[in-house]
């Protein structure tokens, strides 16, 4: 999927206005944040607000594509949970909106529970 998707934005993108392409790709850790043991994970996400999310910073000066696969469903350690991709035509277009859309999906969009 992910080679797919940086071929589709170079395909699809005048090259002078693409300079990065920034990925991230979130997995399920053997650990929570505190520290106890996580077997698996149960995840639900709102596809409503998180198409607006991308929408709204797609619009964003030098940001030329914004891709977002979320995992729904009950994961194992070690699952893909998410891959994000935000292309653009230079760093500082990008970096910002990489953390802003990141952190969006995981505080407001994302819902997990951990099984223990």
């Amino acid at each position: 999927m992910l080679k797919e998707w940086i071929d589709e934005v170079k395909k699809a993108t005048d090259p002078a206005e693409l300079g990065m392409i920034l990925v991230h790709n979130g997995v399920v850790r053997g650990t929570s944040k505190q520290g106890e043991p996580v077997r698996r994970m149960r995840l639900t996400y709102d596809n409503v607000k998180l198409q607006r999310l991308v929408d709204e910073n797609k619009k964003k000066e030098g940001i030329v594509d914004i891709r977002v696969w979320i995992n729904e469903g009950e994961l194992d350690v070690g699952d893909d949970i998410m891959v994000l991709l935000v292309a653009g035509r230079f760093r500082t277009d990008v970096l910002p909106v990489f953390e802003t859309v990141l952190s969006t999906i995981k505080n407001r969009i994302v819902s997990e529970q951990e099984l223990k």
